[in-house]
């Protein structure tokens, strides 16, 4: 390989691994969304199974990174050390991200018998901020942005509805761009239900888990080839057998 060719090896080995770093925060940040996701509606989930796509994500993405940092570095230099750590790094990403597809898709098909329902939940809202389960249900519903469980309907079926003369929701179903809003049925409410709303929130960061690993794949492939090309123009080192004396 001529010296321009190596060069241009070098520079296209950069760029990917900046392209690697690039991942490794895109990838953080769904498995960070998906936690965030999972404690905002943590009312509806039975278990917390579902947070591992998140922490392996979490943990492919700081690989990422280093692998990122690592190859960007190696461009600049000849290590067989180092680029044997890189591509040890490179397969431990890559088992990383498969585990965590395979989590994420399982928990995708199995979503809706993972959340339970949240109907119960509401039956006993008291409104009383002592109250942990009332208190849990109005964080949900503003964080979330969203009112009862399929829509803001289902308040009407509750003892909260029929203790306030059948007139008000609760004060968290408010949209918060209308201040004047007090909870009435006839104001400026949210329509979707928390558990509609938290199970397509879900889905997307999911699925964009299961999607990202054909990225990462394909980048993490260009990556080896480069490096394939740095350790093949690398001589082998000559062993010579000592003489007795």
């Amino acid at each position: 390989m001529s010296e321009r060719s190596r060069n241009a090896v070098r520079t296209t080995l950069q760029l990917t691994c900046l392209l690697l770093c690039v991942l490794g925060l895109v990838v953080g940040l769904s498995g960070v969304y998906l936690l965030m996701k999972f404690w905002q509606g943590i009312l509806c989930f039975s278990n917390t199974y579902i947070t591992m796509p998140a922490i392996l994500t979490l943990a492919s993405a700081a690989f990422l990174i280093a692998s990122g940092c690592l190859g960007s570095w190696l461009s600049l230099r000849d290590s067989i050390c180092l680029q044997g750590l890189f591509v040890y790094l490179l397969v431990v990403v890559f088992c990383l991200e498969s585990t965590a597809t395979a989590l994420a898709y399982f928990h995708s098909v199995k979503l809706d018998s993972e959340t339970t329902s949240l109907s119960g939940v509401f039956q006993n809202y008291t409104g009383n901020s002592q109250d942990p389960s009332s208190r849990a249900v109005d964080t949900m519903q503003e964080q979330l942005q969203c009112c009862g469980v399929h829509d803001y309907m289902d308040w009407i079926k509750t003892p909260w509805f029929n203790r306030t003369g059948e007139r008000a929701l609760p004060q968290s179903c408010c949209n918060s761009t209308f201040l004047s809003c007090n909870g009435t049925v006839e104001q400026q409410l949210y329509k979707q239900g928390c558990q509609v709303k938290l199970e397509k929130a879900l889905q997307f960061v999911l699925s964009f888990i299961i999607w990202g690993l054909p990225v990462v794949f394909l980048v993490e492939a260009v990556v080896l080839i480069m490096v394939a090309q740095l350790m093949r123009e690398r001589p082998f080192m000559e062993y010579q057998i000592l003489g007795k004396n």
